[in-house]
């Protein structure tokens, strides 16, 4: 497949209270045309601050890219200026953030919200803009859209907020758009409706989609491809079969361990022991070692390099060093097949 985005060794870091955080460290990420592919992972993993690197959206100060690219048409994302992204947010990469009562303005009508975008990237008049509007409205399956894009965020209830949010993203018709937890804030039922949804102008426009979310239910339903972040930085890739059923990093299989099952012998979920790595103090090693159950002497003391496992699966982790020792997933991880 033909890649529409690269980020080659990316590095970002936040200077807070004297503290120099590496969020993201040494993170490499291909994004192909017209797949989704799913970043996941813990909460303070990197992967929403990975995602906004590529939009130039962290804050400078206190949070900066320090080292590698993000490549896009010929472009270095990573090292473009604010003036250069602002030709590029919006038209060419879109982003739905995870909020959409704090991603819409309450002051301004929706129609309003979304002719801005239309109106500067795309040359439009008013009476154009509004009437794209209105179809772009139609397009996320909102009803009577001629007259709700009239109204205000707060006359639309949350499902309906995000339909918005994702009708703002698609205007300008990006060859890529970044999904910041879409679904985290609806119930299951409206969850269901907006990642069909998204199938669904996937399949209509060709963009290419970056997931960000922990919900594994999330991904199975929409990801081609999956990167799994720990710790600022991808400790596994693959296609969706691959991380699911054929998985090799402990961390994955924890992941994996931790969704909830209909048919489970037991109520109590798993969890995965410990937390998250300081990443103002990052370890030298490998950085899920203090709550791998598997950890030997060397995943403390140096970082893995990725193991081919197939041409689209590479893993992060000593055990698959032809001397360790032979470990099993736990019973818990579904592998060999679907």
């Amino acid at each position: 497949m033909e890649k529409l985005l690269e980020i080659q060794n990316l590095n970002v870091q936040f200077d807070i209270f004297g503290a120099h955080v590496q969020a993201v460290r040494g993170v490499d990420l291909e994004l192909n045309i017209g797949e989704t592919l799913a970043i996941v992972g813990e909460s303070g993993s990197g992967k929403s601050v990975t995602s906004k690197a590529i939009m130039g959206l962290n804050p400078m100060p206190p949070g900066k890219v320090t080292g590698g690219k993000i490549l896009y048409n010929g472009q270095d994302l990573a090292h473009a200026s604010d003036k250069q992204m602002q030709k590029i947010r919006g038209k060419e990469i879109s982003m739905i953030f995870q909020d959409p009562m704090t991603a819409l303005n309450p002051t301004m009508k929706i129609g309003k919200q979304i002719m801005e975008g239309l109106i500067k990237h795309q040359n439009l008049n008013k009476h154009d803009a509004r009437a794209r509007a209105i179809e772009l409205l139609s397009l996320v399956g909102i009803p009577n859209p001629d007259k709700r894009v009239e109204e205000y965020p707060h006359q639309f209830s949350g499902g309906m907020r995000q339909r918005v949010v994702i009708a703002i993203a698609l205007a300008c018709n990006p060859k890529i758009l970044i999904a910041d937890e879409p679904t985290t804030a609806l119930d299951v039922t409206i969850q269901a409706q907006i990642l069909d949804l998204m199938r669904d102008i996937q399949k209509k426009t060709g963009t290419a989609i970056i997931l960000i979310t922990h919900d594994l239910g999330v991904v199975a339903n929409l990801a081609n491809r999956v990167a799994v972040m720990y710790g600022g930085k991808i400790v596994e890739t693959g296609t969706l079969d691959e991380i699911f059923y054929h998985s090799k990093h402990p961390y994955t299989w924890g992941l994996l361990s931790s969704m909830p099952r209909l048919h489970a012998k037991t109520d109590k979920l798993l969890a995965i022991p410990g937390t998250p790595p300081d990443l103002s103090d990052p370890p030298k090693g490998c950085p899920f070692a203090p709550r791998c159950p598997y950890a030997m002497k060397v995943c403390q003391d140096h970082m893995p390099d990725y193991t081919k496992v197939t041409d689209t699966q590479k893993t992060a982790c000593w055990l698959l060093d032809s001397r360790a020792p032979k470990v099993e997933p736990p019973k818990t991880v579904v592998v060999g097949g679907n």
